[in-house]
C-alpha cells in the first residue's frame, strides 16, 4: 500500500519525491477527467517499477488527489529506489 498525491496536468510524468509522511508525489499530464488520470497513474506507476498494469489498484481517493495504491509483487526498497532514481 502506497500513499499519493497526484498531480494533474502537469507538463510531464513523473514520480517523486517524497512528501511528508512517506506520501509520493507523482505528476502526470492526464487531465483528471472521466477516469484518464486514474488510468495514467496505474499505467505510470506499473511501467515505474516493472510490473503489469493489473498489479497496480487504487484502493481509495479515486476521485481525489490523494489516493492509497495497492502494488503487488513490488518489495517497498524496490519502489523507493526506483523513486530515488527519478528524482
Amino acid at each position: 500500500m502506497l500513499d499519493i498525491k497526484v498531480v494533474p496536468r502537469a507538463s510531464r510524468d513523473r514520480l517523486g519525491p517524497w512528501m511528508e509522511g512517506d506520501v509520493l508525489k507523482v505528476q502526470l499530464t492526464a487531465p483528471p477527467v472521466d477516469g484518464a488520470a486514474n488510468e495514467a497513474l496505474r499505467a505510470f506507476v506499473a511501467k515505474a517499477v516493472g510490473v503489469g498494469r493489473a498489479a497496480v489498484s487504487i484502493v481509495r481517493g479515486e476521485t481525489s488527489r490523494q489516493k492509497t495504491v495497492r502494488i503487488e509483487g513490488v518489495a517497498e526498497a524496490t519502489l523507493r529506489a526506483v523513486v530515488d532514481a527519478q528524482g
